[in-house]
């Protein structure tokens, strides 16, 4: 995860999603930023995905509820 970013994308880079946001790593605003474009991404509620591990760091682990 890629916070301050030019403009949000989210990629698959070696088998490896990787996200980059416009928001900063301040108050957990990048964080909620990785959800709700994932989310998008994915055709999904935010509220299906959750931050597992990784809060303040770069690596996260993020879950995704099923129907």
């Amino acid at each position: 995860m890629t916070p301050g970013a030019s403009r949000d994308a989210v990629k698959i880079e070696c088998g490896t999603v990787k996200i980059c946001v416009t928001a900063p790593p301040a108050d957990g605003a990048a964080n909620d930023a990785v959800l709700q474009l994932l989310a998008a991404a994915l055709g999904r509620p935010p509220r299906d995905l959750t931050l597992l591990r990784g809060a303040s760091a770069r690596i996260k682990l993020i879950g995704i509820a099923t129907s």
